[in-house]
């Protein structure tokens, strides 16, 4: 590691190591267990094209925005903000998006490692060959049964904070960069083995027909937004995480070419766990890919159930499972982590445990949010765990993403960024700014307007 004398910031030691935290950050549960579920409820191979598109569009510029944040700031999100807003002469308002970001984080992990506690029961079930055999109703009651169990529940997202903790604890070289240097290629691996697996046990070559072929008909406004929302989410900008690792970049590090491979990376394993899921289930009668949100619980324990190497695939796909929603979370503590051991002089294990506790004993809540406060209402007829879920990423997150934008876009200087992105003066570059200053606003306001709508008239009325 390098020590940059700016802010006292670490660098990391190659520009892979970025490429692969970043990566880590981005994919997760959204890419292999929303993913899936939302383009067969979608089309298929119409919302697969309206999702790179909008990965093209809105996605990777404020992604790149968000880099050039934290390369140039230096520091954690609040004080490169803090930095950036007084370099800039604006108002120090603009230093709610690391307040956000911070906080942001924070809530997502509080219900996110319940969600990833559930994978790892899923996963100890195929070690165990629990899915030999399972019909529907029996998939129903597994799942149900899980969620019941407050004890192991608790138990579960427990030791998924804890797994968080440790990583992050250990610093940026000996945690966060060993981690993802053996995390992330294992994950690549394993969704390789997955397809390979698919095209010997699945219906291969009709889940490539449905994923990317499609008719005019299936591309509505509807599905156009979701594809918009999911593009937005499935590339972690607007929590802080990219601000928080672009601190960290090597300044000979070539940062469009960095976020281009991160996009791509990320979107190559969304379609490729998409692909591989969809053989499965084609492979299994009276299973449809429209199947909704109960997709990964539900209907693909039944499919592996069913095949004839089912016990192998299912633990192949769980584990990798664990580990995109493992380095999503590392991710998730780390803009809050760095600030407080920046500005406060914390040790980081201490501010690791301190962080990670409070995101454990918000997880208590969602995760009793399936059994003893099941019928408890936090906001607009919400359980604690949806009401966390729906603040964090229906609200923090796109304003996160849109002052993102518009801060980048308009606040600071062609030259500031000419500085940071090796873009200079390319016609590139002014497209970046003007999606920056117009499109990809506008897009975030459609998502958070669209996103908050039904809330909105279930409390004035219709």
């Amino acid at each position: 590691m390098n020590q940059e004398h700016k802010l006292g910031a670490v660098t990391w030691a190659k520009r892979g190591s970025f490429i692969l935290a970043a990566t880590g950050s981005s994919v997760g549960l959204g890419n292999i267990w929303k993913f899936p579920y939302i383009a067969g409820q979608n089309g298929g191979g119409a919302f697969v094209l309206m999702y790179i598109g909008m990965v093209l569009l809105v996605g990777i510029p404020i992604l790149l925005a968000e880099l050039v944040l934290g390369r140039r700031g230096r520091a954690s999100p609040i004080n490169t903000m803090r930095a950036l807003s007084r370099e800039t002469h604006s108002s120090r308002f603009w230093t709610i998006i690391g307040w956000m970001g911070a906080l942001c984080g924070l809530m997502i992990l509080s219900f996110y490692s319940v969600a990833a506690g559930w994978v790892l029961a899923y996963f100890d079930h195929a070690l165990r060959g629990d899915f030999r055999g399972l019909d529907g109703s029996g998939s129903l009651t597994l799942f149900a049964n899980l969620l019941a169990n407050r004890d192991l529940l608790l138990l579960l997202h427990t030791v998924f904070i804890l797994m968080t903790v440790v990583v992050l604890a250990l610093g940026v070289k000996k945690g966060l960069e060993s981690a993802i240097r053996w995390m992330m290629p294992s994950l690549f691996a394993l969704v390789i083995v997955l397809l390979v697996a698919a095209t010997i046990e699945g219906e291969f070559a009709q889940s490539l027909r449905y994923m990317f072929s499609f008719k005019l008909s299936d591309i509505t406004w509807e599905s156009a937004l979701i594809a918009m929302g999911h593009s937005f989410f499935t590339l972690s900008v607007g929590m802080g995480a990219i601000i928080a690792y672009g601190a960290y970049t090597p300044r000979d590090m070539s940062v469009g070419r960095t976020v281009l491979a991160v996009a791509f990376l990320d979107t190559c394993v969304a379609l490729g766990v998409g692909v591989a899921i969809f053989a499965f289930v084609f492979a299994t009668p009276g299973i449809s890919p429209s199947q909704g949100p109960g997709l990964m619980f539900v209907t693909l324990p039944v499919a592996f159930g069913g095949l004839p190497a089912g016990d192998v695939i299912a633990s192949i796909f769980f584990g990798m499972v664990i580990l995109a929603a493992w380095t999503s979370t590392i991710s998730l503590l780390e803009p809050s982590i760095a600030y407080l051991t920046e500005t406060f002089k914390m040790h980081r294990a201490a501010s690791s445990a301190l962080l990670g506790f409070v995101a454990w004993l918000l997880g208590v809540g969602a995760a009793l949010s399936f059994n003893d406060w099941a019928h408890v209402e936090i906001l607009w007829g919400k359980t604690f765990f949806d009401t966390m879920d729906f603040v964090a990423s229906n609200i923090l997150l796109p304003l996160g993403g849109l002052l993102i934008a518009l801060f980048v876009g308009w606040r600071m200087s062609a030259q500031q960024l000419n500085q940071e992105v090796d873009l200079a003066g390319s016609r590139i570059m002014r497209i970046w700014r003007l999606l920056l200053r117009y499109l990809s606003p506008l897009a975030i306001l459609i998502i958070f307007v669209y996103s908050i709508l039904p809330v909105l008239q279930a409390v004035f009325g219709e």
